[in-house]
């Protein structure tokens, strides 16, 4: 059986060769999912620290088990003075804006002082009571809180997260500006290789194309034809670029899990490679949203760039 050939009224398979211009969109499309996932985990990071972390205060109480000061007017009362444990815990209880409020037990500050101070047997050096204080997002109860608990239980020391976590969030807003350029910088190298590969295809079918142009194919005629062949070229680059970055990405974000998810024994456990689609599941839903807007926007990208190239170059025709 003679073999069929199928061609395109111009030729654009001879002028547009289906391996230079898809290698090069996957590839920028590849960069460009990089980009946009560090951009996405910063800001997500980011945004887990504010309502994490940030959230935190930490409060040490020296001598908790000593009497607390009594107020200027005591209320009567025949039992013995509250300790100074039992003061700042009941104060806040009844400090709006806090969700929560967990001392640490012996255990607790044991495995948080064992990188620094060699554990024994016994205890011998007196601690302070730790008391976790846990607030609303962007509520900040240090300063009024810290003035009341002076009053009652001197010696009293507040620390709040507030500052790292609004370095972290400047951090991260500039982790998403670099994002961002590098996006742009990506899209630009991609325009510029489309144009630079219309350009050669129209160079290529130059007279062909003047011809049916002077039997009246219309402008809008051979862009499409143009455009419908570097459209489809420009999405099979950008899908194999997308399915090419999502095991990176999977593995890129198995190492962020212990700094987005700090205490979650599942985003901490070993990636199980046969079961990819709960891995998959697990990725930020935005950059899954990413990975799949990157090959129509790749089509898109080339669509427009090869119509507006061709009919550019179709006006200095004679």
């Amino acid at each position: 059986m003679a073999r069929q050939r199928y061609h395109d009224g111009l030729a654009l398979r001879q002028a547009l060769p289906g391996r230079f211009l898809p290698f090069l969109v996957g590839a920028m499309s590849f960069l460009a999912a990089l980009a946009l996932a560090g951009g996405i985990a910063a800001h997500s990071l980011s945004q887990r620290w504010t309502h994490g972390a940030g959230t935190v205060t930490t409060m040490q109480v020296p001598a908790p088990d000593d009497p607390a000061s009594r107020p200027a007017t005591p209320a009567p009362s025949s039992g013995p003075p509250p300790t100074r444990i039992a003061v700042v815990l009941d104060l806040l209880a009844t400090t709006p804006g806090i969700v929560s409020a967990h001392r640490l037990t012996d255990a607790e500050l044991r495995a948080l002082l064992a990188p620094w101070i060699e554990q024994t047997g016994e205890q011998t050096l007196p601690l302070p009571a730790v008391i976790e204080v846990r607030a609303l997002p962007g509520h900040n109860p240090a300063p009024d809180l810290l003035a009341q608990l002076q009053a009652r239980v001197p010696g009293v020391v507040m620390e709040h997260d507030s500052v790292w976590s609004d370095r972290l969030a400047a951090l991260a807003g500039s982790l998403q500006g670099c994002a961002l350029l590098a996006v742009l910088i990506v899209m630009t190298v991609a325009v510029c290789v489309v144009m630079a590969a219309t350009r050669a295809g129209l160079q290529t079918r130059r007279q062909a194309i003047a011809l049916i142009h002077s039997l009246g194919a219309t402008d809008g005629y051979i862009s499409g034809r143009f455009a419908s062949r570097v459209t489809l070229l420009a999405l099979g680059g950008g899908l194999c670029g997308s399915v090419l970055a999502l095991p990176m990405l999977l593995v890129m974000s198995q190492l962020a899990a212990p700094f987005s998810a700090l205490g979650d024994p599942a985003a901490t456990a070993p990636m199980d490679w046969h079961d990819p689609l709960s891995r998959i599941d697990a990725l930020p839903h935005a950059l899954l949203w990413v990975l799949l807007a990157l090959p129509p926007a790749a089509g898109l990208t080339g669509w427009i760039t090869t119509q507006m190239t061709v009919r550019a170059w179709l006006r200095r025709l004679p």
